[in-house]
């Protein structure tokens, strides 16, 4: 069983060409080149699962169109996709970031999911998608240090009501370095998929591991990389897995 994790950054692109003619313009811009190339990196790759953060659900960058839904359609996934702020927030009701979401994308049936939303933050998505065989979640956690720890004691909350082999991934921002999971592990019983904390951010020269992969003790890594791909600011994670 094959899985990509991926903050793919709305596929808008990375570098300095991102930043031009002033910061963050690249996210005004329409996404359909570097989509398609991400769309063939997918190909390559061949998952059976994907989590994929900062996700396109149909703004005027991709011309309406939900990158979650082309993705699925193309490869043959199911699908979930939901934007990353709670209905409750401002976020939610400006035309271009009502889209920004994250999504899980599987191979087999997805038999039931859920939405949960933190309490503290700005980015509060929790996907919870069952499949026959597992759970999954995938978060994009928050940049404030305290809200990172408040979302993680949510998490743990969630988590241990699950008694069947799991993965949680996603962009934990930990921008303090790893030793921020540390009791969040050790509560959860947790393991990492990158033992040798390789890191996945900037993607161009890679410095930071903010990017994880955890799972249940049930689940076996046989392989893991983070292959040299520079689509995004974030490289990808893909972990191989067996039961």
């Amino acid at each position: 069983m094959r899985f990509l994790l991926y903050n793919i950054r709305y596929a808008t692109g990375n570098g300095s060409r991102f930043h031009f003619p002033f910061p963050y313009a690249g996210y005004l811009r329409h996404s359909h080149a570097i989509f398609e190339q991400i769309l063939g990196f997918i190909q390559a790759v061949q998952p059976d699962i994907m989590g994929l953060v900062e996700v396109d659900g149909g703004s005027f960058r991709t011309g309406r169109l939900c990158q979650a839904e082309i993705i699925a359609r193309q490869f043959g996934f199911y699908h979930v996709i939901e934007t990353k702020y709670g209905s409750s927030s401002v976020a939610s009701r400006i035309p271009l970031l009502k889209s920004q979401g994250n999504a899980v994308l599987t191979r087999m049936p997805i038999i039931s999911h859920r939405f949960h939303y933190f309490d503290e933050g700005v980015k509060r998505l929790v996907i919870q998608v069952c499949t026959e065989r597992l759970t999954i979640f995938l978060v994009h956690l928050s940049l404030t240090y305290r809200n990172r720890q408040y979302q993680l004691e949510r998490l743990y909350r969630l988590i241990r009501r699950v008694d069947r082999p799991m993965i949680l991934a996603g962009d934990f921002n930990v921008l303090w370095g790893v030793r921020e999971l540390e009791l969040f592990l050790g509560a959860t019983g947790l393991v990492s998929a990158n033992p040798e904390k390789k890191p996945s951010h900037p993607s161009r020269a890679p410095k930071r591991e903010l990017d994880f992969i955890l799972h249940s003790p049930e689940l076996k890594v046989t392989h893991f990389q983070i292959p040299a791909v520079t689509y995004s600011d974030h490289a990808p994670l893909i972990c191989d897995f067996e039961f």
